[in-house]
């Protein structure tokens, strides 16, 4: 196959994503406020529930389980079809069934159709991991971690904008008026969405695995529902005890079919790299520490003063005092970019973790008047804002491009089941150390400050995973590079092994991918011996420097890219463990594919053994 010539000058290859809308940041954050205002819209009536939709205290609880255990299973699965057929696409359909959902809760006081309804609303939880995928093919480097910080605390800022302006609905409005206020946000996002937020053109190759993602699902409700229900059944239950056991059982069958498939639907050996393992470990605990504080702050500020140490302050109020936790989340965005520009995620994440710390261990002796919640609020906003904002850069820069939804949605899911063991033990905790003020049980002082201590427990768990995260290793750019001794020995080894003729794990020889279109560029990248790199990224640029086509490498190192039109183009090709490379390429004016295999060297000689295995 002809090889591409080196005949322009070394120059810097420039960001095809450098003119991405302005709007699309914005728009993605409002999505993912949207999601989290959805999650906490009825914790201002929870306490009323039973009464509402008339039925006793442990069936109301569904309500909310509902929305954890649908997000829980739609998370990874909208995150793997967005990777396959478009985030875009998939972002929209998230918000349209929460919007259908917010409607059907919006006209009943049924429990189970109010159930069902809460179910739908749970499937936009998947909006999180799209939009930072979203934002990883779109946006150029220089913005892109901002960006995700955003974006991965958006859960945070629309639950603290929501608690107070649903606690003031709630006091002065039918509660219905909070559902037809969901579907109007969703709405909205939809139609931003659709106007600012262009379709990427990154494909994942492969299938979807129904078999994985309904093994996924079972496994996960049989592990959520025990969890967030053992309080209310009992923790050694048969009920308890016997679901836990199935969901064991599921979860490693689950496994095993997944490391045989060959389109899996969580890719588990990527996700056994330590990088993957330990930032999605230190999600749990994360998410442990996050809920911990929602669940303390309101309940004390609402306390009745003859307690001895309630706050006695109204719902609303108790909304205002907990709303900078999400406030300080937002803020902290552009302090993360610039420690993980100058550090690295790792570095961010430990920091974030250790003010996490501090805020609780703090908020065990500041409990005692309205301003020093909003104080403890600050510190905690301020560290878990810095450590959601560390994750998905963590995975991002774990995993290939064509990963990014579903490895994600994975880590989305990390941080959901620590919310919901959070709820769990915690509810338990402050249950067990409740005392009674006539006829209701109130927690106590006591179970306050264990729960701090548990979510402190979790922190302290966290920063040790945290410390076991590889460095940041120096990035390189891309560069068109000039024709080079060692570049064209390179390019001789690979053309020889390629006239040898390259066999497939199966024996036979590769043949090329058709071409999507009339014209464009095929081939295979390649290691220097003529190995395959299999998951690089193959981006197309115009002259104009924009992005003309996105697309991964398969198994075989293949690749096929269609060309808008004749002339010159650039082909940039990178991958994980290898040095970003870029080449001119021309598309000749009678159509065809031209045929062009393009050769990375490893960047770190290391880790060629590794890449091998």
């Amino acid at each position: 196959m002809p090889q591409p010539t080196h005949e322009q000058p070394a120059a810097e290859l420039p960001d095809p994503r450098a003119r991405a809308g302005r709007g699309i940041v914005p728009v993605l954050a409002f999505a993912g406020i949207t999601v989290a205002v959805m999650q906490t819209l009825l914790v201002p009536v929870i306490k009323d529930l039973p009464a509402l939709l008339h039925t006793s205290p442990s069936d109301a609880t569904w309500v909310m389980t509902a929305t954890l255990l649908a997000g829980a299973v739609s998370t990874p699965i909208m995150g793997r079809l967005g990777d396959l057929n478009g985030k875009r696409g998939m972002l929209l359909a998230s918000l349209a069934v929460m919007v259908v959902g917010s409607l059907i809760c919006a006209f009943t006081d049924d429990l189970v159709i109010m159930i069902v309804g809460r179910a739908l609303q749970g499937f936009a939880m998947g909006a999180i991991p799209l939009g930072i995928g979203i934002m990883r093919d779109e946006l150029p480097r220089e913005k892109l971690g901002s960006a995700m910080a955003l974006m991965s605390s958006s859960i945070g800022v629309g639950g603290g904008l929501a608690l107070p302006a649903a606690a003031l609905v709630a006091q002065h409005t039918d509660w219905h008026t909070l559902f037809f206020g969901s579907a109007g946000l969703g709405v909205l996002a939809m139609v931003l969405t659709v106007l600012a937020v262009p379709e990427t053109s990154s494909r994942a190759p492969g299938r979807f695995d129904v078999v994985g993602a309904l093994g996924l699902s079972l496994g996960l409700v049989l592990l959520l529902l025990p969890i967030t229900k053992g309080g209310d059944w009992g923790w050694a239950s048969p009920t308890t005890l016997g679901l836990i056991t199935a969901s064991l059982v599921v979860l490693v069958l689950w496994a095993l079919f997944e490391l045989r498939s060959d389109a899996p639907l969580v890719d588990l050996r990527t996700s056994a790299r330590r990088e993957v393992l330990l930032t999605n470990l230190t999600s749990i605990m994360v998410g442990v520490a996050f809920y911990a504080v929602s669940l303390v702050l309101p309940q004390l500020l609402q306390l009745p003063k003859s307690t001895g140490y309630g706050l006695g302050q109204s719902m609303v109020v108790a909304g205002l005092c907990v709303a900078p936790l999400g406030l300080t989340m937002m803020f902290v965005a552009p302090l993360y970019a610039r420690i993980s520009a100058r550090r690295g995620p790792k570095v961010s994440l430990i920091l974030g973790m250790l003010v996490i710390a501090v805020g609780y261990g703090a908020g065990l002796g500041l409990m005692s008047a309205a301003w020093q919640t909003v104080v403890i609020a600050v510190m905690l906003g301020a560290g878990i804002g810095l450590a959601y904002s560390s994750l998905p850069a963590l995975i991002i820069g774990a995993v290939d491009a064509s990963e990014t939804g579903a490895a994600n949605g994975l880590n989305t899911l990390m941080r959901s089941i620590g919310t919901s063991v959070s709820s769990a033990v915690i509810g338990m905790v402050l249950a067990h150390t409740s005392t009674r003020m006539g006829t209701v049980a109130v927690p106590t002082m006591q179970g306050f400050r264990i729960s701090f201590l548990i979510a402190t427990g979790a922190v302290v768990a966290g920063l040790v995973l945290a410390s076991f995260l590889p460095s940041r290793r120096a990035a390189t750019a891309p560069v068109l590079l000039a024709s080079s001794e060692g570049d064209a020995a390179a390019r001789r080894a690979a053309a020889g092994v390629l006239d040898a003729g390259i066999l497939d794990a199966a024996g036979g020889a590769v043949a090329p991918l058709p071409l999507p279109g009339p014209q464009g560029f095929r081939g295979r990248v390649l290691e220097a011996d003529g190995a395959p790199v299999a998951g690089a990224n193959v981006t197309l640029i115009d002259r104009q420097g924009r992005q003309a086509g996105l697309t991964t490498t398969d198994a075989s190192g293949r690749w096929a890219l269609t060309a808008p039109g004749s002339g010159t183009f650039v082909l940039a090709v990178s991958a994980t463990d290898y040095a970003p490379r870029a080449w001119p390429a021309a598309c000749p004016a009678g159509g065809g594919a031209v045929d062009t295999d393009l050769v990375l060297t490893v960047s770190v000689p290391e880790r060629r053994t590794a890449l091998r295995s």
